[in-house]
Order: C-alpha cells, then sequence, then structure tokens
C-alpha cells in the first residue's frame, strides 16, 4: 500500500500556518482543527512542522513561549514522504525517529499529512482484508 491510499481514504485536510505565527496562534489553530501538529508552510512548500510537544517542551516555565514566532520553535529538518512511498516503510521509518506527522509532497508541494495512526490503520485493514481472503479460501477449499 502506498501513502496516496492512505491520502486518498482519509481525505486532504491539511492545518497549516505561517512561519511569522506566533505560537500563541498556534496553540489556537491546533485547538480548534483537534490536531497535533501544524506544517509550517512558506507559500505552499512545507518549512517545517510544530507540534504540541515542541510546544510542551519549550514552554517548561517560560511565559514568553506564546509570543514567540513559530519559527522559533518549529521542527526545520522535516523528514518528508511522496505519494508513491510504502507504508510499511514510512511507518518503520516514523517509529525508528520517534516522530508522529509526516507532511507529505509532489513536486515540492504539500499534498497532505499522514500519521503513525493512519499508518497503523492502513496496515490493520490490509491485514484484514488478507485474513478473509484467506478464510474464503480455506472455506471454499473445505466445501470441494
Amino acid at each position: 500500500m502506498k501513502l496516496e491510499n492512505v491520502l486518498a481514504a482519509k481525505g486532504s485536510r491539511i492545518e497549516t500556518c505561517a512561519l511569522t505565527d506566533t505560537v500563541r496562534d498556534v496553540i489556537a489553530r491546533l485547538k480548534a482543527a483537534n490536531v497535533g501538529a501544524l506544517v509550517v508552510v512558506d507559500g505552499e512548500r512545507p518549512a517545517g512542522i510544530i507540534s504540541e510537544r515542541d510546544i510542551a517542551r519549550a514552554i517548561d516555565g517560560n511565559t514568553d513561549v506564546p509570543s514567540l514566532p513559530v519559527s522559533a520553535l518549529m521542527t526545520h529538518d522535516v523528514v518528508l514522504g511522496e505519494p508513491g512511498d510504502d507504508v510499511a516503510a514510512v511507518l518503520d521509518t516514523m517509529t525508528a525517529n520517534h516522530f508522529r506527522h509526516l507532511p507529505v509532497v509532489l513536486d515540492g508541494r504539500l499534498v497532505g499529512i499522514v500519521t503513525t495512526g493512519d499508518l497503523v490503520r492502513a496496515e490493520l485493514d490490509t491485514l484484514r482484508g488478507h485474513v478473509v481472503t484467506l478464510e474464503d479460501q480455506v472455506m471454499a477449499g473445505g466445501a470441494e
């Protein structure tokens, strides 16, 4: 299964923010959209990502954090996926590197975002499909 299949199933909604948005703006957007991360964009291209975890680690008693620009806290070197990437390989990369959100780009332009939860669901659906197929084959073989 490919990332394009996951994006087709989950939809193309992508929550983003600008480099100049404040952390306060990001917190409000995360809450309103009920998501754990925003892709920081420069036009249509991802410039980074900011997550709840990034904000929580930065706050730690620092009351100035909400007024900072998102560029001060975001992860700059983001791993990006492409629609043709294999779901299992991407999930392995995300798990090994301890991140939960992966922006997906096509020709450098942001086209979606997937989470580890999205990918685990896709893998489970695939496995369930295999189980049903095997059960059907076993039942058909036993009826002969």
